[in-house]
């Protein structure tokens, strides 16, 4: 039997994008219309019933969060994917906050959009259309969000992940080491929630002693224990209606853990004391820098509650894994210092330590160092103004072994040729991504096309990957 063809919009201020992804659509069966512009989208926006809007960020009027916001709200069924060359952690955020079914990094291969097509394509067959009510996030990004900065491959795509579940009311376990920013994502998942009206509560579970905890998160009555004189509401209670932030939630003891546990079951939580339970809504974030599931196996954490704390999980890279995003984090730091001058920037050799020290203290530590090195410096961070301990960091000898290779004279002080380090360059970059031609593209700045010549001109061999 044939199927009824879906209908699909693509809008790029460019001709030659329009047309390669048309023809991978056609390909696959969709019928597909085009629009250089906003403008001209949203003219189109009724003529047709769209199952998929591919839309580019940066149009010549109207922007592409301006289509996605018009055709959520028009038609919230349709699924929008945003298309960008300057992709960003905090757009990828914002753009599946809000809605968009996917945030796709150009330049992008045939591989990658005939799997979004099929995902596309499952999801209208699985899915009924819903009201216009249907995801109706907080009021987006703010200031704060800038601590988000970042275009690594690796965070965009948790950061994708953060604006999926935002609206949802799930529960939600942030992993990752100290200093990864996990209180940065649960603020941002709170602001881009239904909740965002309403408190956010953040609670360092470590910094509260075990016998004060329970009356700090659910209150007290009067006469309770010695020192209560008056009865105490908790932070349960403060944040009714929005979301509680339990940060190193497997600091706390096994006893706490059960009356957590019951309070997020059954919604209700009991003052110290009292007799009398009291209904509170809230969303819980929880964090840890541990290994959780490793804390449940050695019978420090209820694995009940850890199967009811993590219905999603968001696991946030150290910096030492999103290289690309030292430096824009970095400039961030320092231009909040910067603020009345911001001509000021950093050496080559102070960009080369920043880039090269692995940060164990991840984002929370690069803060630290920039504004140390701000507070020395005139206009311009030198080695001399960072820590001692950025600018006296030595590489293992491994690191050291790939510096030589790729900066030093071969064997015999000859120097390369051009045309070998080219192939070299390329050969450890598609190690680094497995294979995947897509993403090695976009690390080295060229079209999918440039890449396949420079594979064919120095011979080498890509090794399998599920995404090439």
């Amino acid at each position: 039997m044939k199927t009824t063809p879906l209908h699909a919009l693509i809008i790029d201020d460019e001709a030659q994008v329009r047309s390669f992804i048309g023809l991978v659509l056609s390909s696959e069966g969709w019928e597909v219309s085009e629009a250089e512009s906003a403008e001209r989208a949203f003219e189109m926006l009724r003529e047709q019933d769209w199952s998929l809007v591919l839309c580019d960020v940066v149009l010549g009027g109207e922007s592409g969060f301006s289509v996605l916001r018009r055709f959520r709200e028009e038609l919230p069924e349709k699924q929008v994917v945003l298309m960008t060359g300057r992709g960003s952690a905090l757009d990828a955020l914002d753009a599946t906050a809000l809605g968009a079914f996917d945030y796709l990094l150009k330049p992008f291969g045939v591989d990658e959009l005939q799997s979004l097509m099929r995902a596309a394509r499952e999801r209208v067959a699985a899915r009924p259309p819903r009201g216009a009510d249907s995801r109706k996030a907080g009021s987006g990004s703010n200031s704060s969000d800038l601590e988000l900065v970042g275009r690594s491959e690796v965070f965009i795509e948790v950061m994708k992940q953060v604006g999926r579940v935002a609206a949802t009311n799930l529960p939600v376990l942030v992993a990752g080491e100290s200093g990864t920013g996990k209180e940065v994502v649960a603020r941002a998942l709170h602001r881009r929630s239904r909740r965002s009206a309403r408190h956010f509560v953040a609670v360092n579970c470590g910094a509260i002693p075990s016998e004060l905890i329970e009356s700090e998160l659910f209150g007290h009555v009067r006469g309770s224990f010695t020192g209560a004189t008056s009865d105490r509401a908790g932070l349960f209670e403060e944040a009714d209606g929005g979301t509680v932030f339990l940060d190193e939630i497997t600091e706390t003891t096994p006893a706490f853990q059960v009356k957590l546990l019951r309070a997020l079951q059954e919604g209700e939580i009991r003052r110290v004391g009292s007799n009398r339970t009291q209904r509170v809504d809230v969303r819980v974030v929880t964090a840890s820098n541990r290994d959780v599931e490793g804390e449940v196996k050695a019978g420090r954490f209820r694995q009940d509650l850890f199967y009811r704390l993590n219905t999603v999980t968001l696991r946030l890279p150290p910096l030492r894994e999103r290289r690309e995003d030292i430096m824009p984090l970095a400039r961030y730091f320092a231009g909040r210092v910067w603020s009345a001058n911001p001509a000021a920037t950093f050496s080559p050799e102070a960009v080369r330590l920043l880039e090269h020290y692995p940060w164990p203290g991840n984002v929370r530590e690069l803060e630290n160092a920039v504004e140390h090195a701000v507070a020395l410096c005139g206009n311009v961070v030198r080695p001399a103004d960072l820590p001692e301990r950025v600018r006296d960091f030595r590489p293992s000898q491994q690191q050291e072994a790939e510096a030589a290779e790729e900066h030093l004279p071969l064997a015999g002080g000859e120097w390369p040729k051009l045309s070998e380090i080219e192939g070299r360059y390329v050969a450890r970059v598609l190690a680094h991504t497995g294979g995947n031609k897509q993403a090695a593209a976009r690390l080295l700045g060229v079209d999918r096309k440039t890449l396949e010549r420079m594979i064919k001109r120095h011979n080498l061999t890509v090794q399998n990957s599920a995404r090439k």
